[in-house]
Parts: structure tokens; sequence; C-alpha cells
């Protein structure tokens, strides 16, 4: 069980949020012989962002849309799957002796931690602190957007008991469309608010164009160049909301405002310990350690890409430096590699490296002839799996540098993509030349084997 914030006052290890690096590097260091303790502010959290209100949770509720089982039943699947592992979170990080606080931190001095869990409190020192508190979503200022069981976040969406027969969601980004195609299958009728003139602005037109159309075609509404003026939200929480944008007027039962995460750092006390802080995220140099002595940051709180992922990249940079003490030769930012990608849309997208677009702009000054070889699931001969499961649409796409070999980037828009995505991203890291990945053998029937006639592309 967890443990009352005043069973000691000196640690080896301080951690603060019980995220991916948080409870990976609590378990590590506490194998390792070091006292640790681990604070987190809500024991439901338990496991952090990915296994509570984000990654196992929509993907559950994304398999059973797909699949069609009924919204209630998906939910209740999904409470019940993210309360076992929020349970086996914690026994993992006790088990080898971690101690476990629920509390509230925040820094009173130099490596000197306050810890507050109702009107207990207590102060606890440690000899590294590591901060991994992660983010949540960012809310901007509309009228008449204010607490209301209508207006909702990622995190309140999907533990939403009912479905809600009409969606608004305000952003275009990752987590709006990956709601939104959730959404749609399930049955709600899914309008998107877009401020720009398009989706996903990182992409190229053509993955642009194809998604759009994926999501058409599930039923999502796209208004683009859209801003949300106003929201009138009626007395009778049971009554739909009505948005004001563009001109006109639309009703809707729920809008979901997905415009991004932020960092959190509210509440810390970053002032007192001496870290500082650098467009709203913790600052870090590529060893992830903060501008006070003994103090670290990993996961979404300092800056870096927002996956779990990363998150568990960054537990590995840490234990280079605490446990392993490589200093200067150990892992870092720097020598990281590419991160792959993946929003989970019908079929997934996934993306690595460089578009064909970034690599031709870059082309001259690397000195690089690009080669970029993309085809259509629809036509690839050689990838029977999307079509045995009843979904060919989509395309893979890989830019290479024909003259040393190298690959450069690729985007997957298919069924596995996810899975056919890492393949492309070791290869990358380990310079592995495009021929190689041309030329193996894949086993059949794959989404794998797409990669050998697609790949061919590249030597004309």
């Amino acid at each position: 069980m967890p443990t009352s914030p005043a069973t000691t006052s000196h640690v080896d290890v301080l951690i603060i949020g019980f995220g991916k690096a948080g409870k990976t590097l609590a378990g590590l260091m506490a194998s390792a012989g070091k006292r640790v303790a681990l604070v987190e502010q809500d024991a439901a959290m338990f496991g952090g962002t990915c296994i509570n209100i984000g990654c196992v949770p929509t993907k559950t509720l994304l398999h059973d849309a797909e699949v069609g089982t009924p919204y209630p039943a998906a939910i209740e699947r999904k409470n019940g799957l993210r309360a076992k592992m929020n349970a086996a979170n914690l026994a993992m990080v006790e088990k080898p002796g971690a101690m476990v606080i629920v509390a509230h931190a925040e820094f009173v001095g130099e490596r000197r931690v306050r810890l507050s869990a109702g009107e207990e409190c207590f102060d606890m020192t440690a000899d590294q602190v590591i901060i991994g508190t992660g983010s949540t979503p960012t809310i901007p200022a509309i009228t008449g957007v204010k607490p209301d069981p209508r207006i909702l976040t990622s995190t309140d969406l999907i533990v939403t008991p009912s479905l809600p027969p009409r969606l608004a969601i305000l952003g275009a980004g990752y987590i709006a469309l990956e709601l939104a195609n959730m959404y749609a299958h399930f049955g709600s009728e899914v309008t998107v608010y877009n401020r720009r003139s398009t989706i996903l602005a990182a992409e190229d037109e053509k993955t642009r164009d194809a998604v759009a159309t994926v999501l058409a075609d599930s039923g999502v509404t796209f208004l683009h160049d859209t801003e949300i003026e106003r929201v009138d939200l009626p007395h009778d929480q049971a009554a739909a909301l009505t948005i004001h944008a563009g001109g006109s007027a639309r009703v809707a039962d729920a809008l979901l405002i997905a415009t991004g995460r932020s960092p959190n750092i509210d509440g810390l006390g970053l002032d007192a310990a001496g870290v500082e802080v650098a467009d709203g995220a913790i600052r870090v140099d590529d060893f992830l350690r903060t501008s006070a002595e003994g103090v670290w940051a990993v996961g979404d709180v300092n800056g870096g890409p927002q996956h779990t992922y990363i998150s568990f990249d960054d537990h590995r940079i840490v234990v280079d430096q605490i446990l392993r003490g490589k200093g200067e030769s150990g892992r870092s930012l720097a020598n990281r590699g590419p991160i792959p990608s993946t929003t989970f849309i019908t079929p997934p997208l996934s993306r690595v490296g460089l578009t064909a677009a970034e690599a031709r702009a870059r082309a001259d000054e690397e000195g690089w002839d690009v080669a970029v070889a993309t085809k259509d699931v629809a036509d690839i001969a050689a990838m029977p799996r999307p079509k045995a499961v009843g979904d060919p649409r989509g395309f893979m796409q890989f830019v290479v540098d024909k003259t040393s070999g190298q690959i450069l980037g690729a985007t997957l828009f298919h069924v596995d993509s996810q899975e056919v995505i890492n393949l492309v991203s070791m290869a990358m890291k380990h310079k592995i030349p495009y021929t190689e990945l041309r030329d193996a053998i894949y086993t059949h029937p794959s989404s794998s084997e797409g990669i050998n006639e697609v790949l061919k592309m590249a030597d004309a």
C-alpha cells in the first residue's frame, strides 16, 4: 500500500510523478539498492497518463469501435483494463522496495520537497530529484467556455458513460483526429472545427488529403478556416450547447477541446529549487539535467515529444548518469536517433524522419540525391494483408538518398503501419541501406512485405 508522507525525511532518489519514466526509474533505482520515494498526487494515476487516460484506454476503445462493440460495453471493458493496469503498476514499483507516497509535491529549497496530503505535511530531502509530472490539456479562452459536463477534454471524453449523439471537436491535430475517428465509428455525428485551412500541418499534401478522405468517409465533417467565437451553454446541463463559428451557429451535445497539451509545472515551486523554465517547460540539457544540481526532468514536463515511449527513453538517459556514471558518453537526446510516431485512426498513420518536401528542401545542403517511392496499398500486389482484413486504403511512401542508400523518412498509412514503422525507424538509426529492406524476407501475408515492392521504385 502507498506510504504516509511522514515515513522518512531523506532518500537517495525522490521521483515526482508516477508516469512511464518515473515508475521505471523507481523500480530500477530501488533494485539497485537506492532508497527511493515515488510521489504521486492522485492514486488514480498510478502508472501515468498512458495506462489511465491516454494510450491504452483510447486504443482499447478504438478496437471496440472498429469491431462494433456498443459504447457502454466498450467503456466498461476499458475501465476494467485500466483498473488492472493501475494496480499492477503499483505492485511493480513497490516489489523492489520503492516507497509510493500519495501527496502533492512542492519544492521549498534545493532538493527539498514539501509533501502535503490533506492536513499532513512533511519535508523530504534527496540526493537526486527527478521531475516527471507530465502534461495536461490546454484550454483556450473562448467566450462561454467554462467548467461544464458538456465541455470536455480528451480525459473527460473517454470516461463519459453515454455516447454523445453530436460531438463537436475543436482542433485538427493528432489527438483530435484520433478521437474524431473513434467516435465516428461508435456512431457519433462528429464535426471538427479547424482554424487552419488544412489538417495535420506537419504532414505533406498527399498525407493530409488521404487522411481527410478516410475520415470524411467515416462520417467526420470538417469546418476549416473556422474559429469558434462563442459557446452558449443552457442552464439545463442535459440540453444541447450552441457553437457560434464562422458566422453560423450549430448545436452539439458535447464539445471536445483538443488543442494540445502543456507541461505540468504549476504548483511545483520550481523557483525555490533553482529550476529554470523555458517556453512553459522545464529547461534541460541533452542529459535531462535541469539548471539545479541533482534535479532532472523527464517526459512531457521537459518540453520534448509527448509520447510515452519518449518518456521511457528518458529514463534510460537518467539511468546512464545516476546508476552507471557514464557522463558525457552516456545516452542522450543528441544520440537518441529517429523518433517514429503513429496516429491511431483507421487505418493508422505512421511516420518517421523527413517528408518528401523536407528532404528536397535540404538536398543541396546535405548533398542528397533524393528519391521518393510511393504506392497506394490497393495497387501493391505483394501486400495482401490489408486486403484480407478488408481495408486496402492508404499508401506507403519512402524517402531515400540514393547516393548513400540511407532512408531519410517514411510515411505509412495502412493496416499495421504502427508495427512496420518500427522496422523502418531501426533501419534509419543503424544506417541500414534501403536496399537491405527492399530485399529482405518478410512473413506472408503481412503488411511488411509491401516494403519489397515499394522500395524497388526508389531504384528508378
